[in-house]
């Protein structure tokens, strides 16, 4: 028996393979997430010239921040990265209100397309949080009833996926999930020595809870190192279960194959608030998030 082709079906088929073939823009993607000092307190006013504007082949969706339990948390639009997603970022899900600051993801953006990446950031944090529950201004326990920040991160993950064209030039986008960078515990270790001892912990379960929702159980762990300025008026610590926290950072690096414990911190000068760095240290604190991906990269 023989077979005919119809010419239209001919033609669809055709189309259908096209689409098929048709490239996709690949996206090494990143969630960028803790409390104020991953929010970013560098002055845009103070930025060199090679930071002070847009990012080229970077964008980024800055979920809205949200400590009311509303289930606004976590929309946003996918835009450029350029100075402005730090404190005091806001979005309603349309458009993008920038700030006068920015935070460790301007520097890592433009580090790493220098490599030639297309790089997506994803970006929840708040500042003030813990993941302890009852410490901190809000916190990020995946138990804890109602919305929290976890709700809001996993929203924010689900909300940038969502989108097919995050740089809207017409052409479908890969996101492929490339690490996830933790800028997070201050709050943990000024709280209690309960809240300290917890750290590692619930640490440890945030995190296989992120790589979960990111599908991919060995996605790289980029954990910053908390410091504290000792710069209150009588030399007392801002965070007195600092040693705690710092020794439950490292372990859970040293024990995850696919972690990276980032120590340059330590190094970098506060301002004058005694709690978050400073222009150069948000600069250099990029820098080494995103030294210290290329390195995971290439274990």
């Amino acid at each position: 028996m023989k077979i005919f082709f119809h010419p239209i079906i001919g033609f669809l088929f055709i189309l259908f393979l096209s689409f098929e073939i048709q490239e996709q823009e690949v996206w090494n993607l990143y969630y960028f997430g803790g409390q104020s000092n991953m929010d970013g307190y560098g002055y845009n006013s103070e930025l060199p010239d090679s930071l002070d504007g847009i990012i080229s082949n970077a964008m980024i969706f800055d979920g809205n921040r949200d400590n009311e339990g509303s289930p606004s948390g976590g929309i946003g639009i996918w835009s450029p990265v350029e100075p402005g997603h730090g404190y005091g970022f806001k979005t309603n899900g349309k458009s993008n209100e920038l700030s006068g600051r920015f935070g460790p993801e301007l520097s890592f953006a433009n580090s790493l397309v220098g490599q030639g990446k297309k790089l997506a950031i994803v970006k929840y944090s708040f500042g003030g949080t813990a993941l302890f529950q009852g410490a901190g201004y809000g916190n990020w326990d995946p138990d804890q009833e109602g919305i929290n920040h976890y709700d809001n991160a996993l929203a924010t993950i689900k909300n940038a996926f969502d989108i097919n064209d995050i740089n809207n030039d017409g052409k479908l986008d890969k996101l492929v999930p490339s690490g996830i960078i933790w800028m997070h515990g201050e709050s943990d270790a000024e709280h209690s020595q309960e809240s300290a001892d917890a750290y590692l912990k619930n640490l440890s379960r945030l995190m296989d809870l992120f790589r979960t929702a990111m599908r991919k159980n060995d996605l790289p762990l980029i954990i910053g190192k908390i410091n504290d300025s000792y710069m209150y008026p009588d030399g007392a610590p801002t965070q007195p279960y600092i040693s705690t926290v710092n020794l439950a950072q490292e372990t859970f690096t040293k024990t995850d194959p696919c972690a990276a414990y980032v120590k340059d911190i330590e190094s970098y000068s506060f301002l004058p608030d005694a709690w978050h760095y400073n222009t150069d240290g948000f600069i250099r604190m990029g820098q080494a998030f995103a030294k210290a991906a290329l390195e995971l990269e290439l274990d």
